[in-house]
């Protein structure tokens, strides 16, 4: 072999060696792979959770219930102040409330005369008739206070024997508005027998005795 091929020979293993020697040192340089970004995490506030807000609520307003109505057992029925006129008398028909709470009256009571005070007692001639020219209106009645209807009697002389039959009650049979209880009254009149003949008539309940 001559010179000239020994040296280029030596060249070509020279430059091998050189690209060998800088592919180890690329490949050591990057094998820790592409940089780690860094994230910063910044927390705010305390931590603590502020409760919600809330609006304070007003109870609800109450409106208290209506008195209920009157029974016949809390109440006093009576017979009140009286005046006459032109062949008729007219009664008070007293109700004073002895329960303990307010009640109301409203409308007509039932009136009738009666033989007896009690249940075996039979009616006498009719009952009294409505008076339509009054109005009916609730009427609100305290413990102890007093409400009243007035109920107009036609004296039995006022009317022929034919038609009347006049005979004498001794009782008042009054059913208070909307009651089926009767309350008893001792009372006494001249009456007329016969249901033909309206001796009687009643108006609606009013305020005071």
């Amino acid at each position: 072999m001559n010179s000239s091929a020994h040296a280029a020979r030596r060249v070509l293993a020279a430059s091998l060696l050189a690209s060998v020697a800088a592919l180890a040192a690329g490949c050591s340089s990057g094998g820790s792979g592409a940089p780690t970004a860094t994230v910063t995490v910044t927390k705010s506030g305390s931590g603590v959770t502020a409760p919600a807000s809330t609006t304070p609520t007003t109870p609800a307003s109450t409106t208290p219930a209506a008195p209920a109505e009157c029974t016949t057992a809390g109440l006093h029925v009576a017979v009140g102040s009286s005046q006459g006129a032109a062949g008729t008398i007219y009664y008070n028909i007293d109700f004073t409330n002895t329960s303990s709470s307010s009640c109301i009256l409203q409308g007509y009571p039932g009136v009738s005369l009666v033989s007896a005070g009690s249940t075996a007692g039979s009616q006498i001639g009719s009952d009294a008739k409505r008076n339509s020219a009054t109005t009916a209106s609730p009427i609100t009645v305290p413990p102890g206070q007093t409400a009243h209807a007035v109920l107009a009697i036609a004296q039995a002389g006022a009317f022929t024997g034919s038609k009347c039959h006049p005979v004498t009650a001794h009782w008042l049979k009054v059913f208070p508005p909307d009651q089926t209880v009767a309350a008893y009254v001792s009372f006494t009149t001249q009456t007329c027998a016969s249901t033909s003949v309206p001796t009687m008539h009643i108006t609606t309940i009013s305020a005071g005795a």
